[in-house]
């Protein structure tokens, strides 16, 4: 094999390790104290979690969930900061699309979203999984979130807000590109939680279902 065909084989076989590279997650998370909802709109992922849960004491994360409007349960997602709130119709919005996955560095937003009533009765089956943390594990959840925000004055700043569906924005310290997806994220805050994840595939929504798939599957394992 010449020089060439050495380093087309090499390629291809750093891809397939990254595809398949796995980082484990940060400790056990299995547990009955807090239920999270991990929602697929077939592109992006959110967070639902039981509202209650993340406005315990002072942090800024429960700061700025108490400025937002009423609701049992929270929506938290993570992206560009004019991509992501820009609620006009996709087709004339795919330059910007464009800007925000090419171009590095783009600034990015916290997204907390008040629902009402239990998201698993709201979505169907193939949109929603459900992960049942302990303690320690939602805590790291909510801490790895925590530090999504950009704070002034120890305070989280408001980007924006969407007065017709209740959605806040709030100013984020990490910056959105294809290196850094929504997908990526959510799957970075699960790693914290305890999941494993493959951050190389993370880029779609739908491995980050399929990494909550495998790891209720490792939970129902015999043990060998």
């Amino acid at each position: 094999m010449g020089a060439r065909g050495l380093l087309v084989a090499g390629a291809v076989g750093l891809v397939l390790a990254l595809m398949t590279w796995t980082r484990p997650g940060q400790g056990e998370w299995q547990g009955d104290e807090v239920a999270v909802h991990v929602i697929d709109n077939g592109f992006h992922t959110d967070l639902a979690v039981p509202r209650g849960r993340i406005e315990v004491g002072d942090g800024p994360l429960a700061q700025a969930s108490r400025r937002v409007g009423s609701g049992d349960w929270i929506l938290i997602g993570w992206g560009d900061a004019r991509f992501f709130v820009d609620q006009s119709p996709i087709q004339s919005r795919l330059p910007d699309g464009a800007r925000a996955f090419f171009r590095p560095g783009n600034a990015s937003v916290l997204m907390l979203d008040p629902a009402t009533g239990d998201p698993s009765r709201q979505y169907a089956p193939e949109r929603l999984r459900t992960i049942n943390l302990n303690a320690t594990a939602f805590e790291r959840l909510r801490r790895r979130v925590e530090t999504s925000l950009a704070l002034t004055d120890g305070r989280p700043t408001v980007s924006t807000a969407r007065p017709d569906d209740g959605a806040w924005f709030f100013d984020s310290r990490e910056t959105f590109s294809i290196a850094f997806l929504c997908n990526h994220w959510t799957a970075a805050v699960l790693n914290a939680a305890g999941l494993d994840i493959r951050p190389f595939r993370a880029v779609t929504s739908s491995e980050v279902m399929a990494g909550i798939d495998r790891a209720m599957v490792d939970r129902s394992a015999p043990p060998h």
